[in-house]
């Protein structure tokens, strides 16, 4: 009754196969983008936008990029913190040196030069799987980490490491406040979101999972098994290379490469594990959960009297019983429990 079907028929191609072919989706995702946009930035405080909104749609955009890599195209990669750091210090020194460079367009050159770095460090992609590929892309994590700390040029010679990041000013405006931060990373999340979500539904993401499912069957019948490949690692390395200027500019307000560790890296994992493999939605569910959770914790850790010190280590615990838990009763993560609970919506109130 809730979530039923009946009654809305698709009479052309282009209907059927549309993002939300059902109307309560798309009358959910219309109503949960005007209270984003229009709602929100009145009602939120400081807090909520620096401390939850921001690194929660950063971390989704930076989950999203990964999903793309390891939930559709089936390639593991550990070096997710490595390719946010590139476009970071690749937008700042855009800035830096281009005299008059917009800021967006010194945010998609930081991309696309993560996407450069994806590509070389893919390469090994073509030849090794699995385990193997994923200590190749942890070797990328500790490369980038290595030379942006001991190239000096990187840092504009700065000798802590730690430069701040430049002022975002977009036609004129500036954006300071933590709300106008938040709108705009909110319209770069939100158009980013529309394009892979087009991307995964289109012949290039068919390609990511024909190889992911069975790469020797899909280049049988006619997929380049290393361009797919290849392909993937450019766009999910792109998609992690805006979440990483995002996350110096529009979060932390400085460029260090510290920032961007190895823990990120596996951070990112998580989220893309708990929020289910091969989503869209889940990376945002798994970005949310982990913003949220430390968050709750602290309260939690608080409102018992426990010391401070308790708080990370019962986070570290919690991570990873939530992942085992994940892996063994819902490996597909929360974007699968939430398909689960619109099917049985459908049905509602019979049984199932």
């Amino acid at each position: 009754m809730i979530y039923r079907e009946a009654g809305q028929y698709k009479t052309t191609y282009d209907t059927d196969t549309q993002i939300f072919p059902i109307a309560q989706d798309r009358y959910a995702m219309l109503a949960i983008l005007l209270i984003a946009f229009i709602v929100i930035p009145f009602v939120a405080t400081p807090y909520i936008f620096s401390a939850i909104l921001i690194p929660f749609l950063i971390f989704s955009l930076a989950a999203l990029g990964l999903n793309i890599l390891t939930g559709y195209a089936g390639q593991i990669s550990l070096g997710t913190a490595a390719f946010m750091a590139v476009g970071a210090f690749a937008s700042y020194n855009f800035m830096l040196r281009v005299p008059g460079m917009p800021i967006l367009l010194a945010f998609i050159l930081g991309g696309i030069c993560a996407a450069m770095v994806g590509i070389a460090f893919g390469l090994p992609s073509l030849r090794i799987r699995g385990f193997y590929l994923a200590a190749s892309t942890l070797a990328t994590q500790f490369f980038v980490v290595w030379c942006l700390t001991k190239v000096p040029w990187f840092t504009n010679n700065s000798a802590s490491g730690v430069i701040t990041a430049q002022q975002i000013e977009i036609l004129g405006f500036k954006f300071d406040s933590p709300q106008e931060k938040y709108l705009l990373v909110l319209g770069i999340v939100c158009v980013l979101a529309l394009l892979a979500k087009n991307m995964v539904r289109s012949t290039v993401g068919r390609s990511w999972m024909a190889v992911r499912d069975m790469d020797v069957a899909a280049e049988v019948i006619g997929f380049r098994v290393m361009k797919t490949k290849l392909t993937a690692f450019a766009v999910s390395s792109f998609y992690c290379g805006i979440a990483g200027a995002l996350f110096a500019y529009c979060y932390v307000g400085t460029v260090e490469p510290e920032a961007y560790n190895l823990d990120l890296s596996f951070r990112i994992l998580f989220m893309v594990i708990i929020g289910g493999l091969g989503s869209i939605l889940g990376s945002f569910f798994g970005a949310a959960f982990i913003v949220l959770l430390p968050i709750v914790l602290s309260m939690i850790v608080h409102v018992t009297g426990l010391p401070n010190s308790v708080t990370s280590n019962v986070e570290l615990m919690v991570f990873g019983g939530l992942i085992i838990f994940f892996l063994i009763v819902e490996p597909h993560g929360l974007a699968r429990l939430w398909q689960i609970g619109k099917e049985k919506l459908r049905l509602w109130p019979f049984p199932h």
